[in-house]
């Protein structure tokens, strides 16, 4: 599986991007979908990811309530809405697949792609 992120860009704090991932290769359909982040001189850490069929989420508590991930399996795509951004939002965004349906472990995930960088200015 390839997936390439894109949608990052330059944004003043309390504004909004949406994050898109797309997946060629093979169907992303069974496969469990996580957004990352990686700021400088930070680990890259689980931003949000959803179950295969949709049906599961799960957000970091720093994005809870301001990002949505949201995916469309006949288009092969994972999307992350993200509002109200904050500076700390800043960094590189990538999207991951895992093999397993549902898992939180970041090393299940794989098939890294370039990211996407997301800047937040105050």
């Amino acid at each position: 599986v390839q997936l390439q992120a894109c949608g990052g860009g330059l944004v003043q704090a309390g504004d909004s991007l949406r994050l898109s991932c797309a997946a060629s290769g093979r169907t992303v359909t069974n496969y469990a979908m996580g957004w990352f982040r990686q700021a400088p001189g930070k680990e890259r850490a689980l931003v949000a990811a959803i179950r295969s069929s949709g049906a599961r989420t799960y957000y970091a508590d720093s994005v809870k309530g301001r990002f949505t991930i949201s995916r469309d399996n006949a288009k092969n795509m994972v999307y992350l809405q993200m509002n109200s951004l904050k500076p700390d939002d800043t960094a590189v965004y990538y999207c991951a697949c895992s093999s397993r349906g549902w898992t939180l472990d970041l090393t299940a995930f794989g098939s890294w792609g370039q990211g996407t960088q997301v800047t937040v200015s105050s």
